[in-house]
């Protein structure tokens, strides 16, 4: 049987963080740059070697990886790549081409020497349709199932073609917040082995959320959670075996006591990184900033 989750996590250092105007449109989350891109990229650098130290801590096993000029975003370097079992992986078409140039050649030759076989759905930019990886798709990895938030960031015949090249069950649902889509699934919701986070309050229909629970206990979060990422969670393993959760400084914050009682119940450590400059100017948290390698 499959597992859901990895004991082995790549990151992407960032050499030139800052809020993405090309990615603006699509995502609300992220703010206009109130300081000089300097200090930013300097804040940004120091949270980010702090969360992986903070991972490496936990026993966590880790790559990291030197980002480049031009690529704001390449911090969240889970978009434009996945990785599975049986040495596949599979490579995405993204709409901002700031983002498009984070696949970088050397890359992509690094990753074929441990998966040989590989996907392509990159020359769907063509035609103007994105399916952006684990950020479009959240995985049920052990049920093969991929649950599909529709966004111009996510195209539904791409999840469509994509689940049946990996056999995966299809589940595209729709959402709403701050008067547009959700700009990525990992953003709404996060799949761990026994329990499932989703932020029902932006969902235009509960059938996910009967979806999940015929194989996991949910626990449920409103817009505001969203806001501060709770949403944008990950489960990874330690080297001792144990699953733990990474959810940011942040969203940990904003739960009530009854959701910390529900992960307490799965979960005996939650690591929690204080990433606010990344999340403010960004958009994005923590699960966006972890690759998994299967």
């Amino acid at each position: 049987m499959s597992k859901q989750s990895t004991n082995h996590i790549m990151v992407m250092e960032p050499v030139n963080f800052h809020e993405n105007e090309q990615t603006r449109d699509s995502n609300p989350y992220q703010h206009d740059d109130k300081k000089s891109a300097d200090k930013i990229q300097k804040k940004a650098l120091l949270e980010f070697r702090t969360f992986r130290d903070l991972l490496v801590e936990n026993g966590i096993a880790m790559t990291t990886v030197q980002g480049q000029m031009g690529c704001p975003d390449d911090i969240f370097c889970n978009n434009w790549i996945s990785t599975h079992e049986n040495n596949r992986m599979i490579l995405y078409p993204m709409v901002a081409q700031n983002r498009q140039k984070e696949r970088r050649p050397e890359l992509i030759q690094m990753m074929r020497n441990t998966y040989k076989d590989v996907q392509d759905f990159t020359a769907h930019e063509q035609h103007g349709k994105a399916l952006e990886s684990t950020g479009a798709l959240c995985m049920d990895r052990i049920n093969r199932i991929a649950y599909q938030a529709i966004s111009s960031r996510s195209h539904p015949e791409l999840g469509a073609l994509w689940c049946q090249m990996n056999d995966y069950e299809h589940v595209p649902f729709e959402t709403e917040n701050k008067g547009q889509p959700v700009y990525h699934a990992d953003v709404v919701m996060w799949i761990g082995t026994d329990i499932a986070g989703v932020s029902s309050e932006c969902l235009k229909s509960r059938d996910i959320i009967d979806h999940l629970k015929q194989k996991r206990e949910v626990i449920e979060f409103t817009n505001e959670q969203m806001e501060a990422f709770c949403g944008n969670s990950l489960e990874v393993i330690n080297k001792g075996g144990e699953r733990v959760l990474v959810m940011s400084q942040g969203g940990y914050k904003k739960l009530d006591k009854a959701q910390k009682a529900q992960l307490d119940k799965h979960y005996k450590t939650i690591i929690q990184p204080d990433i606010r400059t990344i999340e403010y100017y960004g958009g994005g948290s923590a699960r966006c900033m972890l690759l998994e390698l299967f």
